[in-house]
């Protein structure tokens, strides 16, 4: 795919972030912020798929990313999986085979790739300083259409049957791409940002958006959660509820940030195991 195919898509990025990508492959393993894995880490197998990294055309090049699904067959449903801060490490990765095992054609594009290498830096707020931040909105949304196209003609995917979710900066980008994408039949947003300032890189938050969503979002929140107040998550309720939205939100009591990364800390078994079911329900009632 030429450069030119994307252009249309969102001519808003503006010329210096079509830099030279500094991320040509995906770490392996675990980010370092985030090693070393917990006991508790799910490892899913590859065995009946097609797993691996590949190169997803994009505006100004390509960016690596990682692709799972079925060996055989095909017409599959396309799901995005959009990273934590930490990149497309292997609980990403691993993320992308439990689709595939669901029948799901599932892509993890690394959305960094333009700005930096967040794998190797320790430091979380190092990593928000000095990568994410850098990160336009305009260009994830534009890399995520870049990855449905490429889905669609180069791995068996069906564009007309796509979903999303991610992971807490990913949970906020699922919220976003649902309302600006086209392409979406579904989404599913795991302790995702819902507001927070406006700047040049994201001008809009997930709340600014309620009431336009073109696709519904099942929102999955921890109660423990101490980075996104539950002031915030009740007015999201409120926004989507004023609007009739066929959108919703759960919270999980006994829930913190991160329940559903069972290589961390914060892993909470029933939670993630509730959303992950609901997850998968939420994505086949509505057509992806």
């Amino acid at each position: 795919m030429a450069s030119s195919d994307l252009k249309s898509l969102l001519p808003e990025i503006e010329p210096e972030n079509r830099r030279q990508f500094l991320v040509t492959k995906l770490a392996v393993g675990f980010a370092m912020a985030v090693s070393p894995a917990g006991a508790q880490t799910i490892t899913t197998d590859a065995a009946g798929l097609t797993a691996g990294e590949v190169q997803i055309p994009v505006a100004g090049g390509q960016i690596p990313g990682y692709r799972a699904m079925p060996s055989r067959g095909g017409n599959f449903p396309i799901v995005l999986v959009v990273q934590e801060i930490f990149g497309v490490h292997e609980h990403i990765k691993d993320v992308c085979r439990r689709f595939a095992k669901a029948g799901y054609c599932a892509v993890a594009p690394e959305l960094f790739a333009r700005q930096g290498d967040v794998s190797k830096i320790t430091d979380v707020q190092q990593i928000i300083s000095t990568v994410v931040s850098k990160v336009p909105d305009a260009q994830v949304i534009s890399d995520l259409d870049a990855a449905v196209m490429w889905a669609g003609r180069s791995s068996r995917g069906n564009a007309q049957r796509v979903a999303i979710t991610g992971f807490c900066w990913g949970g906020r980008i699922v919220w976003m791409y649902a309302a600006l994408s086209g392409n979406v039949k579904a989404g599913a947003a795991f302790y995702g940002r819902l507001e927070g300032d406006s700047n040049a890189m994201t001008p809009k938050n997930p709340i600014d958006y309620a009431g336009g969503l073109r696709a519904p979002v099942i929102g999955f929140y921890g109660a423990k959660d101490t980075g996104i107040p539950q002031s915030s998550v009740t007015k999201m309720k409120t926004s989507l509820s004023v609007v009739d939205s066929k959108s919703e939100i759960n919270v999980y009591p006994n829930a913190e940030h991160g329940f559903h990364a069972d290589y961390r800390p914060s892993y909470n078994k029933e939670a993630a195991q509730d959303a992950w079911a609901k997850l998968l329900v939420w994505f086949k009632k509505n057509g992806a």
